[in-house]
């Protein structure tokens, strides 16, 4: 699926599409004739799960390009309960422009998706979170001129953030590194799609269960919550399995001289990092969280037929 008709993975977009995007958005992020490109046009945010990044950049990306956004909120659909998934996007897709869902299953993306006549972008699912990695992209872009032949360690769960950083990484030739513990890793599926992305683009993808080796001459640390939104009853099997997995700065120590510290936040102070890292001199946590909206009013544009920028 092109970008033209939505956004479900990061694997949905060639190398030069996702370069195309971060051009974009840098573009719009400084400004440039912003405000009139998607005049009339309307996106649904239909979310499953609490946002406060999500919602936000969607809803300021939408007013930001001269549109609107219309945020949908569980009690108000009962998605899939109360009215089929299906019906859902049949309806939507009468009265919007495109649909932004934040789901726990990625099947219901994947649904809306089919059902639906217009865009569907992945605003998170279980299994990806694409406008994260692609705003994380944006973000080191910035930080440090160009992606290919960096290094990103990543260290924690194989989760839904993981899986699309990983497709971006390789998609744009940057070697990926992953620690995790045994049990929590990358799933076979991504790392194989990573995998073939790899080989095109040249960039190196290692799995490995200690963070050390992960992180060793890394330009990039990146770490996410070990416990994410629906896997609350796993709570406390996962404290324990992810006890020495902690980021602080020791261990970003090891990484190379000025490498960036990355969290798609929110952040579990004293779990997955030490308490004050988000402050340390290396984090761009919270340019990360506003390259959430510059990235989407770029995915936005291309989606919902804007003029190019």
């Amino acid at each position: 699926m092109a970008i033209s008709t939505g956004l479900l993975s990061v694997a949905d977009l060639t190398s030069l599409e996702i370069q195309h995007l971060i051009e974009s958005a840098a573009f719009l992020k400084r400004g440039r004739k912003a405000n009139a490109l998607l005049k009339g046009k309307t996106i649904a945010l239909l979310f499953e799960k609490p946002s406060l990044r999500t919602r936000a950049s969607f809803e300021v990306a939408m007013w930001q390009l001269g549109g609107h956004a219309i945020y949908l909120s569980p009690a108000e659909v009962g998605l899939g309960k109360r009215e089929s998934i299906s019906d859902v996007a049949r309806t939507l897709s009468r009265f919007v422009n495109g649909i932004v869902a934040r789901t726990f299953a990625h099947e219901t993306v994947e649904l809306l998706a089919k059902y639906g006549t217009v865009p569907v972008i992945n605003g998170l699912s279980d299994y990806e979170h694409p406008c994260q990695a692609l705003g994380d992209l944006l973000t080191i872009v910035e930080k440090k001129g160009d992606l290919k032949g960096l290094r990103l360690a990543y260290v924690g769960d194989g989760n839904n953030v993981a899986r699309s950083l990983v497709l971006a990484a390789a998609a744009v030739g940057m070697d990926f590194s992953i620690a995790s513990p045994p049990g929590y890793e990358l799933d076979k599926s991504a790392l194989r799609r990573a995998k073939k992305l790899a080989s095109q683009s040249g960039a190196k993808i290692a799995m490995m269960s200690e963070p050390r080796h992960a992180v060793d001459n890394a330009d990039v640390l990146y770490t996410d919550v070990w416990t994410s939104m629906g896997q609350e009853a796993e709570s406390r099997i996962r404290r324990r399995a992810f006890t020495s997995y902690q980021v602080d700065a020791a261990l970003l120590s090891r990484a190379r001289e000025g490498a960036l510290f990355m969290h798609p936040l929110p952040a579990h102070h004293g779990e997955e990092i030490a308490k004050g890292l988000l402050d340390h001199p290396q984090s761009v946590v919270f340019d990360q969280a506003e390259n959430r909206l510059h990235i989407q009013k770029a995915i936005l544009v291309r989606a919902l037929g804007g003029k190019p920028v």
